[in-house]
């Protein structure tokens, strides 16, 4: 099996009316989580540079990812290849990656509420620079459900939250790395303004 994973991003200014859209899909909630992503990467920084991602992330369980982009690619849509797997020590996890070479580089957090309709799924993100939703499914799916939200295609972002994070740092002058909660507050973000060049690196 490939393990492609399949998705896009909106960012939206206004939680309320995008989650009564999607129960009105007929969509069901598993509740919304907080999350806390550890990135691991080796001395040479060799993941990071291959655009791949070695992910330790602590919620109500905690699940060991690794992801990496596959030979073929659509640039409507984020595809990666995604290697999954829950664990259950997350200190114990994260000292068995650090014997094999990898170390804590970055961390970012996020509050994650998931809704579920048919074979897709759709994340209410509050990331601590902005609010998104994230559809993953087949294509003509995620095409269809961001058509019945009411988001514009062309609005759609393909962008990982850690290459959104460089171009929020980039705009606020920002000397931390970590995408947490409290390193944003004292921060006040308008991401919108963060969004035309965030076009041009999705070459929409």
């Amino acid at each position: 099996m490939d393990h492609l994973e399949t998705e896009v991003k909106f960012y939206i200014g206004e939680v309320t009316s995008v989650r009564n859209k999607i129960f009105d899909l007929g969509a069901s909630s598993s509740g919304r989580i907080f999350e806390t992503n550890f990135l691991f990467d080796d001395k040479s920084k060799r993941l990071f540079e291959n655009r791949s991602l070695l992910r330790l992330r602590r919620s109500l369980k905690t699940s060991l990812t690794f992801k990496t982009k596959p030979e073929l690619s659509d640039d409507n849509f984020k595809i990666l290849r995604e290697l999954e797997v829950e664990v259950s020590d997350f200190a114990v996890m994260s000292r068995i990656l650090e014997f094999l070479g990898y170390n804590k580089e970055r961390v970012y957090e996020k509050w994650r509420e998931t809704f579920f309709i048919e074979d897709s799924s759709l994340c209410v993100d509050s990331m601590p620079y902005g609010n998104f939703l994230e559809i993953e499914g087949e294509k003509e799916s995620i095409r269809n459900l961001a058509k019945m939200i009411g988001l514009k295609w062309e609005e759609r972002i393909t962008l990982n939250y850690l290459e959104l994070f460089k171009v929020v740092s980039s705009q606020y002058d920002l000397a931390f790395s970590d995408i947490t909660f409290d390193n944003f507050k004292n921060v006040k973000v308008d991401f919108s303004r963060c969004l035309p060049e965030i076009r041009k690196l999705c070459n929409f």
